[in-house]
């Protein structure tokens, strides 16, 4: 189980952190982003996850400046929620509070720093690479990515992508892979969200094969 703490934003404004910590010294530090849903059971099980296998990990509350804590599940209604949360937080802030995660990761003395997001966060995640710059940055079905293509990333990029996303069209994901040619971009029989296993999308192969390889790209960057 991981915990709370807050860390200051480079305005002054606090967010909420859920942390989770290894047992033994950190191979490095996990900068978890979350989906729309906000800091939710899922995005602390993969905080947690990443802890157990030997990160620190901390998922920010991103949409804190909209909602304190807001957190939410699958239903139509949570959806259509979290959607006007989404809509009051713009990227540009999520950097800024993004690099503020980054330092005070830094300042923990956990070593490389990684990044890794889901959904909007897959999208928050690039944007990390490209205008922070980290150790290396893992991105699961950014939506927006294709938006910021030509933007110049500073740290290694991995990518995974459901080839049944129906919010991502595979021209997108071709024209990230053109834009990107340093990147690992990699496709999976499943659609958005196939990650999460709390959602009728899991896709319990492509989840553990994705899941593996941004372990290994860690352990190459970070280690």
């Amino acid at each position: 189980m991981g915990e709370w703490i807050e860390i200051a934003s480079s305005d002054g404004f606090a967010l909420a952190c859920y942390t989770a910590a290894p047992k033994g010294a950190p191979k490095g530090g996990i900068l978890v982003i979350q989906e729309i849903f906000g800091v939710n059971a899922h995005i602390r099980e993969v905080a947690d996850s990443y802890a157990a296998d030997g990160y620190l990990a901390w998922a920010p509350s991103f949409y804190d400046r909209v909602e304190r804590r807001f957190e939410c599940g699958y239903t139509p209604e949570e959806i259509a929620k979290a959607r006007d949360i989404m809509a009051g937080s713009s990227f540009d802030t999520a950097v800024q509070d993004m690099a503020a995660a980054v330092e005070g990761l830094r300042a923990t003395g956990a070593g490389k720093i990684g990044s890794v997001g889901y959904c909007w966060g897959g999208s928050s995640s690039f944007l990390a690479a490209t205008r922070i710059g980290i150790d290396a940055s893992v991105c699961y079905y950014g939506g927006q990515i294709a938006r910021f293509r030509d933007e110049t990333a500073k740290n290694p990029l991995l990518m995974h992508f459901g080839e049944q996303d129906h919010g991502i069209p595979m021209e997108d994901v071709e024209a990230i892979r053109a834009a990107q040619p340093g990147a690992e971009v990699h496709l999976y029989p499943a659609g958005h969200g196939f990650n999460c296993n709390h959602r009728a999308d899991f896709h319990e192969e492509s989840a553990g094969l994705a899941r593996a390889r941004s372990l290994a790209f860690f352990a190459q960057h970070t280690a």
